[in-house]
């Protein structure tokens, strides 16, 4: 399968941007509660690819498991490779490299990586079929595509909130609005079977927070991303919200933060699928 010719059909806008109480949680992430479907298949000299590295946390845990081998980060948005490459330095790793790339077009030959890894990437992009078939082309026949997206609308908390349930609404609309699917963790084996894949194992994982400092980092971070992050700005320009309304979401964050009996799940969809010859054949058929 050769390299798609043209413009990408790349439609979508990444709603959150690279704010700081974005980078709170995505600095957060590690390949233990990011990426822990992927982890068994990992060998030490494999080639990798992590499409949307951002700071790159799991990146570098990612080279860290394949010392003989080699990570390739790559990203839509330059500034923030420049927080992967600290991050990959701060850990005295030599094994990684970063580029600007857009994952409906991947600047890669076929067959180069043996591993394809994504983590909360899909949710974002115009067209994820056509982003899965690259990631497909660019993996070693007997490789793996990794992926892994939270999907909103099973997202769920305790105890009931309203100003929630009214956060949940506005974040979709939003996400939609800018041409993403915000419940992609519940779709991604049925893009996986539109992509042409077919050795596919489907799987979930969570996120919790419980215990009062995870209510106050998790709250915290959701109540500053709905004022001051590009998220904010496109539900105000979007028409989706007035600033008095994401205020108020805001501030039902910071109450739902201070109930101890406060409880909050994040449930991702997760495909491990394993790159068949014949696949890569039909592909260039």
């Amino acid at each position: 399968m050769s390299k798609p010719q043209g413009k990408a059909r790349e439609t979508a806008v990444y709603t959150h941007g690279h704010h700081e109480s974005v980078l709170r949680s995505h600095t957060w992430r590690t390949a233990a509660n990011s990426a822990a479907y992927l982890l068994g298949s990992l060998t030490p000299r494999m080639r990798i690819l992590d499409i949307g590295c951002g700071p790159g946390t799991i990146t570098a845990d990612l080279a860290a498991l394949v010392p003989e081998g080699h990570v390739t980060g790559v990203d839509r948005a330059p500034e923030i490779l420049d927080r992967a490459r600290d991050t990959a330095a701060e850990r005295g790793l030599t094994n990684t490299g970063f580029a600007v790339a857009d994952v409906h077009a991947l600047d890669f030959p076929d067959d180069t990586f043996c591993v394809v890894h994504a983590h909360q990437v899909l949710q974002h992009v115009g067209d994820p079929v056509r982003a899965l078939r690259e990631m497909v082309r660019v993996t070693k026949p007997g490789g793996f595509i990794a992926v892994r997206d939270a999907d909103y609308a099973a997202m769920t908390w305790y105890p009931a909130s309203s100003g929630l349930d009214d956060w949940l609404d506005l974040y979709r609309r939003v996400a939609r609005a800018n041409g993403g699917e915000p419940d992609a963790g519940r779709r991604l084996k049925s893009w996986a079977l539109a992509a042409g894949l077919t050795d596919i194992t489907a799987t979930s994982g969570t996120w919790t927070y419980s215990a009062p400092d995870e209510r106050a980092w998790w709250s915290g971070l959701w109540a500053d991303r709905t004022l001051a992050s590009a998220y904010a700005e496109r539900a105000t320009a979007g028409g989706h919200a007035t600033p008095e309304r994401l205020w108020a979401v805001a501030d039902a964050w910071r109450d739902w933060g201070t109930r101890e009996g406060g409880w909050f799940s994040v449930l991702h969809g997760e495909i491990l699928c394993r790159k068949k010859a014949e696949e890569s054949l039909s592909r260039k058929a």
